[in-house]
């Protein structure tokens, strides 16, 4: 699925590590490590963090649209 890699490829844009990510949005290494791998559901809350993280919008995470403007 489209969603999880944009969640890895957006982390690799920026240089960050699993436990980085997670540490900026306030969860634990595992946790995020298993939303990358599709193991474990994310939450809409964790992925309006990570759009506004990462300055792009919703719709590019879900792999919904390839333009990564924020519409808000």
């Amino acid at each position: 699925m489209a969603f999880y890699q944009r969640l890895r490829d957006l982390r690799e844009d920026k240089d960050l590590t699993q436990k980085q990510v997670a540490e900026i949005i306030n969860t634990t290494y595992q946790y995020y490590s298993k939303y990358e791998a599709g193991i474990r559901p994310i939450t809409f809350e964790r992925v309006i963090e990570l759009a506004k993280f990462y300055d792009v919008s919703i719709d590019y995470i879900a792999g919904l649209t390839n333009d990564k403007r924020k519409f808000w």
